[in-house]
């Protein structure tokens, strides 16, 4: 385990991994997660690494710091930009995978938050909602292969929160592109089964 014998809790990614739109820093989905792992006797050290704005390509970086802390757990949130920058589905899949391999390479178990769908951003023309629809899912399905493919655990795999977005506009901040508390709070909770499972295995490893 990390400091103290709280484990070393990493999140990686974009925006929302870093929590823009939150209104307070305890509201983010890593603050909601770290304490959901403290209820279930897995007291965590919380260590951001997400940057807003980051395409996949820039998860690497990350990744080099996370490894270097001494991640024990990480999750990973990544895609609503490669979605926005017309990055090549398999690309940015390939490119989360490498960021799996390494952590999984460094002894950490990971969680991974594939792309939103963004046909649910109030702001997405009702024309093109079936078109944003068709590449979301896409890059969804791509990471999720790529992510289960290099040893991560896969959160959300249905979609439920996008859909939870779709219907309230209310888990939209006030950009209406990124969550508001509400939404992180139903993020996190769609993300803490896999979270809660991947730091039960940590938990096994470390009693051997």
């Amino acid at each position: 385990m990390g400091t103290g014998d709280r484990l070393h809790f990493a999140v990686l990614g974009d925006s929302i991994a870093y929590g823009q739109g939150a209104t307070r820093q305890t509201e983010t989905a890593g603050a909601r997660l770290a304490a959901r792992l403290a209820a279930a006797g897995t007291p965590a050290e919380l260590r951001v690494f997400a940057v807003p704005g980051a395409r996949s390509d820039a998860v690497a970086a990350q990744v080099r710091r996370a490894v270097e802390w001494g991640a024990e757990l990480a999750l990973i949130i990544i895609g609503a930009n490669d979605l926005t920058r017309l990055v090549p589905p398999d690309r940015a899949a390939a490119q989360l995978g490498d960021a799996v391999t390494r952590l999984r390479a460094a002894g950490a178990q990971v969680v991974v938050a594939p792309a939103p769908d963004l046909s649910a951003v109030p702001w997405v023309p009702p024309q093109l909602r079936a078109v944003v629809k068709a590449g979301s899912d896409l890059l969804r399905a791509a990471q999720t292969r790529a992510a289960i493919g290099a040893g991560a655990a896969v959160a959300d795999v249905g979609g439920g929160t996008s859909a939870a977005f779709a219907d309230d506009v209310s888990l939209f901040s006030a950009d209406r592109f990124h969550p508001s508390s509400a939404g992180y709070a139903r993020i996190a909770e769609a993300l803490a089964p896999a979270v809660l499972a991947a730091a039960e295995a940590c938990r096994g490893r470390t009693a051997e």
